[in-house]
């Protein structure tokens, strides 16, 4: 009767940072990334002094490229974590890779380890495209990274995709679902390119956007999305995921019902025993961190930003991250929750968003209706109190 908990483990470490890329990641030496993977096994030995009586979930191990790291590396990592924590024998374990940066060797060692799933960073089958993204990938190198990982024995394997990319077509799209259907992967994230500011993309597009799709064309891009991997056999389980059935991402659906998570290494976030808080991003600062044991509670210079739930904001997130599901939110559970009636706290919100098409009521539950997903940040912003 352990309680859940979730694991994110962050490798900030890549080839080269993608032209599109905000997150925390970025190219180093084999020097820096190997004093990192040190300090980070430190930081996984103090929290899991933190986490007795929770049994680990998941595992997701994220970056940046966490396959650029050495096999040896990946394996202490892991070993770290067992040592650390409860590990429960279901665990769905995930690790991110890049087309060209697995190796026999590496998947091997992936497996002696208990990592049972993959997920490749695709983005888009065509070559021009990649290069206009700014990847140093070929759609050749990931075909070849695909069939190395299937013939290592990997049975859950996820493919990431890209669309609304300058250059890219509704045909050129089209292509890309179409290519990577056929490989059948367990899994497919199918996301919108979105230009953030602080990267090159933006200084290149933010002021000439007619350079990208335009508004109709990823409108199209999208609904085709939908409709042709539902003929593939692919349920849309969250807005931007497609799996086959039983093959969902455990780890995701955790972070949007509410599971408790801990991140683990440069900058990453955790939402433990009602708190949210964030661990240093300065890799230098990061790196000279002297780990506490308990350090989920008491190491004030690792976690940043720290702030306790109140059951409002417990109550928004249950709604606007719940709503992401295609499953949608229960009454039910959210009476259990918080021991108050959903309508009672938000029945003004679901009775306007009903009355436009919006939402779904099927009591107890509400769900996004088809028109409500194609606006879902105006929806989901409707349940901040």
């Amino acid at each position: 009767m352990r309680k859940p908990l979730e694991l994110y483990i962050h490798i900030p470490f890549c080839a080269k940072k993608c032209d599109y890329c905000d997150f925390l990641s970025g190219p180093a030496s084999e020097m820096v990334s190997h004093g990192y993977v040190e300090q980070l096994i430190e930081e996984i030995k103090c929290e899991g002094a933190s986490c007795q009586g929770y049994g680990v979930v998941t595992i997701f191990i994220g970056g940046g490229t966490p396959s650029i790291l050495r096999a040896g590396e990946i394996q202490a990592i892991m070993d770290a974590v067992r040592k650390s924590f409860f590990v429960e024998a279901d665990a769905e374990i995930t690790i991110e890779a890049n087309p060209g940066t697995v190796t026999r060797e590496k998947l091997a060692a992936y497996q002696a380890c208990g990592i049972n799933r993959i997920s490749i960073g695709l983005q888009s089958a065509n070559d021009q495209e990649l290069k206009n993204l700014g990847r140093i990938h070929t759609y050749d190198e990931f075909l070849k990274t695909y069939q190395r990982v299937r013939l290592a024995g990997f049975s859950n394997v996820s493919v990431d995709l890209m669309s609304a990319l300058p250059g890219q077509t509704l045909a050129s799209w089209k292509s890309t679902l179409k290519k990577v259907a056929m490989l059948k992967p367990e899994h497919i994230s199918a996301y919108s390119l979105m230009i953030e500011e602080g990267t090159p993309f933006y200084k290149r597009y933010h002021e000439r956007p007619e350079l990208l799709p335009g508004e109709d064309v990823e409108r199209e891009m999208y609904y085709t999305t939908k409709a042709f991997l539902r003929e593939q056999g692919y349920e849309r389980y969250e807005i931007s995921n497609y799996a086959r059935p039983g093959r969902e991402c455990s780890h995701n659906i955790g972070y949007w019902t509410g599971v408790e998570y801990l991140g683990l290494g440069l900058g990453a976030s955790s939402y433990f025993r009602g708190c949210r808080f964030r661990n240093e991003a300065n890799l230098d600062k990061y790196r000279k961190i002297r780990m506490q044991d308990g350090a989920g509670e008491v190491n004030e210079k690792l976690h940043l930003d720290r702030a306790q739930l109140t059951d409002k904001e417990k109550m928004e997130e249950f709604m606007f991250l719940g709503l992401r599901l295609m499953r949608g939110v229960s009454g039910s559970e959210f009476l259990r929750r918080f021991d108050q009636n959903m309508w009672n706290v938000y029945g003004d919100v679901l009775r306007k968003l009903e009355e436009n098409h919006l939402i779904v009521v099927e009591s107890p539950v509400v769900r996004l209706s088809d028109f409500g997903i194609d606006i879902s940040n105006y929806v989901l912003s409707e349940f901040l109190l």
